[in-house]
């Protein structure tokens, strides 16, 4: 089949992101001596600088890796946590039923950079000097702005006058939005990483020493008082209404990033590695245990999903996503054995039928009593089509800054066999007001959080919020063989769905199966605010030729356009002869896979 690219295959090392600069910068990196470690980090600051409409060094940032040497698989979480003073008393007392999808209520302990700085001391080998010096380059001397990032920043720029000033001082120069390829530089924004990087260096020259430092700079020192002072402003929210936030220097300082077992199931010779139900990402393993029980029905003609294919990835994906929201978080037990179980599958297996489904169906496992927050159980809030309604792979980002949902994505794999999976986001530029003597905003991602009590995603102080970050690491005959993932929010788990399937059942190289025709649903609850969905309702790539089939099928196709959906990479390591592989999403034009 045609493929924009060519699947890239090499020995030294690959760097997959959803920026050409990103990708660039890490593999210098591993020219330069560097592990996939060190090259992944280097990624993950440059994308802050580069793409600030989808993360930031606010943000938070979840990672899946297995190191040369080292048989099974980890995660590392740099996912924050509810402030102590985050509580559904307090919100409810403000008169909200839901927590605000932009502002300073939304929220948690910024993650981003401990989680990365943990990353690089303990299994990387460069200096912190060496990984940051690229994205300081970019905030100093500027970058290219992206086209998404000005219409981004068009978007809100009412917003930012009106209310957000500091964001306005920042992203409006001269009182207007910057132009599309525009030089753009973040002068605070470096003058922050300078100073932290100071801060490390004054530590004396142990690598290690240096690393640590830096950590304490952003935790205990200028960094959380300046966020300390700007959270007792109130500002506006998507609620309508000016609050204050709730975040503290004590928050900042009492929390650090943390290392925990990966999930993962196996198929056949594949082991497909994920997160924990901190995540949605057990909701891929979901899918995949329960279209094992079709395989005989899915098919690939010309790089081209069946239309039964589709069909069934997308009313496993709505038994999957209706699992996530009755079961998933950090608030509560999850009884993820029982809901990764063959067993349990093959009872949910049985209400797949030949039509769609427009409910939202939990299941019960351990025969427990199903409980939803009273927002789900009034019933689908419809999203408005206006602004895409889903149906691009970029955020849909609303006049009062709340998104949809997007991110960025990097996957690193080098010549001694270390792998890695990162889906950093969060400190979106139009979701939370510039701190403006830091050069940065903080996340929203408590929006994701429930404001009813007894929920295994319940807000409550020191929980996690379940988030939509969904890294991937897939074993091949127990050995670390892929890492993939992608940007997009409720979407990361179906898009991710689809290019499995496109490799594995339509057997297609990286770079073909990326390219294939990408779909998903939104006939579940959005984890964004204000918590839409679409009962029946599939996007699809109009390259699929099967949509009247879909619709005969019950399910109201909506054509997303021929390449709108989906901002996947991947990259492969083969233990047989140790040759690399990368590829990278062709959507949009920026998404890169460097290599050789």
């Amino acid at each position: 089949m045609f493929t924009t690219r060519p699947e890239l295959v090499g020995t030294h090392g690959m760097v997959a992101s959803t920026h050409w600069l990103a990708s660039s910068a890490g593999m210098a990196i591993l020219e330069d001596g560097g592990n996939a470690f060190d090259a992944a980090v280097t990624v993950g600051f440059v994308l802050q600088v580069v793409e600030p409409h989808l993360n930031g060094p606010g943000g938070e940032v979840p990672v899946v890796f297995a190191a040369a040497g080292e048989s099974v698989p980890r995660v590392l979480c740099g996912q924050g946590v509810a402030p102590a003073g985050a509580t559904v008393a307090h919100y409810r007392s403000l008169g909200l039923d839901l927590v605000p999808g932009s502002g300073l209520l939304a929220t948690t302990v910024p993650g981003a950079w401990d989680g990365w700085l943990t990353l690089l001391r303990d299994y990387g080998t460069k200096s912190l000097r060496d990984v940051l010096g690229y994205a300081i380059g970019y905030a100093r001397d500027g970058f290219p702005l992206l086209e998404r990032t000005a219409f981004t920043i068009s978007t809100v720029a009412d917003l930012f006058r009106d209310h957000w000033t500091s964001s306005a001082a920042l992203w409006l120069p001269g009182g207007q939005p910057p132009e599309a390829g525009a030089r753009f530089r973040n002068v605070k924004l470096a003058d922050t990483f300078e100073w932290l990087l100071a801060a490390a260096e004054a530590a004396g020259s142990s690598r290690e020493a240096q690393i640590e430092a830096g950590r304490r700079a952003w935790s205990q020192g200028f960094v959380a008082a300046q966020v300390d002072e700007f959270f007792r402003i109130a500002h506006r929210d998507d609620s309508g209404a000016d609050h204050a936030g709730v975040l503290t220097g004590e928050d900042m300082a009492s929390w650090e990033a943390t290392y925990e077992d990966a999930v993962s199931v196996d198929f056949g010779s594949w082991s497909v590695v994920k997160p924990g139900a901190w995540t949605q990402g057990p909701v891929l393993l979901q899918q995949l245990l329960l279209m094992e029980g079709f395989a005989d029905r899915l098919s690939y003609v010309d790089g081209v999903p069946s239309a039964e294919t589709v069909h069934l990835a997308v009313e496993s994906a709505k038994l999957a996503f209706a699992d996530r929201e009755a079961w998933y978080g950090d608030s509560g037990e999850v009884p993820l054995d029982v809901l990764l179980s063959r067993e349990y599958t093959a009872e949910r297996r049985q209400l797949v039928a030949d039509h769609a489904s427009l409910e939202l169906r939990p299941g019960s496992p351990c025969r427990a009593d199903v409980k939803l927050p009273a927002h789900v159980l009034r019933g689908p809030h419809v999203a408005s089509r206006k602004d895409g309604g889903g149906a691009l792979g970029e955020p849909t980002v609303s006049s009062a800054g709340a998104v949809r949902g997007d991110t960025v994505h990097v996957d690193v794999v080098d010549r001694w066999g270390n792998i890695v999976s990162a889906t950093p986001s969060g400190g979106w530029l139009q979701s939370s007001p510039t701190i403006p003597s830091l050069g940065f905003c903080l996340g929203s991602r408590a929006q994701m959080f429930w404001l009813d009590e007894g929920l295994p995603n319940s807000l409550a102080p020191g929980k996690r919020p379940r988030i939509t970050l969904s890294p991937t690491l897939a074993l091949h005959d127990g050995l670390p063989a892929m890492a993939f993932g992608t940007p997009g929010g409720d979407q990361q788990d179906q898009w991710q769905l689809g290019f499995w399937l496109a490799h594995t059942v339509g057997g297609m190289n990286l770079q073909a199966a990326i390219d294939s025709p990408m779909w998903h649903t939104n006939a579940f609850p959005s984890s964004f605010y204000p918590r839409s969905w679409t009962p029946g309702e599939v996007v699809i790539e109009s390259r699929f030729d099967g949509m009247d089939e879909l619709r005969e099928r019950g399910h109201t196709v909506v054509d997303a356009g021929p390449w709108t959906l989906g901002r996947m990479s991947a990259v492969a390591r083969d233990s047989r002869d140790g040759l690399l592989r990368a590829a990278a999403n062709p959507r949009g034009a920026q998404g890169y896979a460097v290599g050789r």
